[in-house]
């Protein structure tokens, strides 16, 4: 039998979208209904105001407000981390420093984007951080949007000097990065895949969950899925997997969240449009979503 994940900080975790009222307003009634249905349907975490949830979009008292509607309302289900990473890293402490009044159990920071800070810099920018806070730090490599990779001998060494750093976002497209990562930072530190497509094929390389999108949808598909793994029936996890990349593939037809957005909302859950510069999905990706949702059985044909 395969041995299961470490879960103390979520395996289902799902980087919550940000409801937005018609006129644009954050919508916090919204937030707390949409994570209190996702921590009971098996999202054991959320993210709140990642990429996905809009936080360049988002004010400081927004994402703070934001945290605490969520923590409120999840009551202990599920596992709260709140975004507070920024280009900046005096700004990122900042955030930090209200993260744990506003309700988050851990803090996420994005690899600084638009700068393209070298690896040394990046060392330096991540120990500022986690020296701040004794909060549970994620850090999350996504260069398709920062421009900058973090290199795995470059978390390890943020790692070894950071005892908080206890996990890491990892969607560089690039498995065996993720299997470096894994071989530099054995458990109990945790391996999460940031793309969902690629969720099961990292549990292969030693991976502990994933930070999802499509688990706004189906988290209840994506926690079987990974409890087969871990129990043993590959196979069966693998056809789970298969079933679930078209849906995967369509969420992601057009900058994220415009399409989660778009699903949400066939699926009779408003959360607003997203706030520009983002815009609604056009009509070739409405088609594709509402397909993918169709065959999925959670929209009628």
């Amino acid at each position: 039998m395969l041995v299961e994940a470490q879960s103390a900080y979520g395996q289902v975790i799902t980087a919550l979208v940000t409801p937005f009222t018609p006129e644009g307003a954050l919508d916090r009634v919204a937030a707390a209904d949409l994570a209190a249905d996702l921590a009971r349907r098996g999202s054991d975490g959320l993210v709140v105001a990642g990429t996905t949830g809009e936080s360049p979009t988002l004010s400081e008292r927004e994402k703070l407000d934001l945290c605490q509607a969520v923590r409120n309302a999840v009551d202990g289900r599920s596992f709260v981390w709140l975004n507070t990473g920024t280009a900046d890293t005096a700004g990122s402490i900042r955030l930090m420093a209200q993260a744990r009044s506003a309700g988050a159990q851990g803090i996420m920071a994005v690899v600084p984007y638009s700068s393209k800070p070298p690896q040394q810099g990046l060392i330096e920018h991540f120990q500022a951080i986690g020296q701040a806070t004794d909060l549970p730090m994620m850090v999350y490599n996504v260069p398709g949007r920062t421009a900058t990779n973090l290199l795995p001998s470059t978390l390890e060494a943020v790692a070894r000097s950071t005892p908080n750093l206890v996990a890491v976002k990892e969607a560089s497209h690039d498995l065996e990065q993720a299997a470096e990562i894994r071989r530099l930072l054995p458990p109990p530190f945790v391996l999460y895949s940031g793309e969902d497509g690629l969720t099961l094929p990292m549990l292969a390389i030693g991976g502990d969950g994933v930070v999802s999108v499509a688990s706004h949808l189906v988290p209840e598909r994506i926690r079987e899925m990974m409890d087969r793994f871990w129990a043993g029936r590959v196979a069966d996890a693998t056809r789970i997997h298969l079933a679930l990349l078209p849906l995967v593939r369509a969420l992601f037809v057009s900058a994220n969240p415009i399409p989660v957005k778009y699903a949400l909302g066939l699926v009779g859950r408003s959360v607003g449009r997203p706030r520009p510069p983002l815009c609604e999905l056009d009509d070739a990706g409405a088609a594709l979503v509402r397909q993918a949702l169709q065959d999925c059985g959670l929209v009628r044909s």
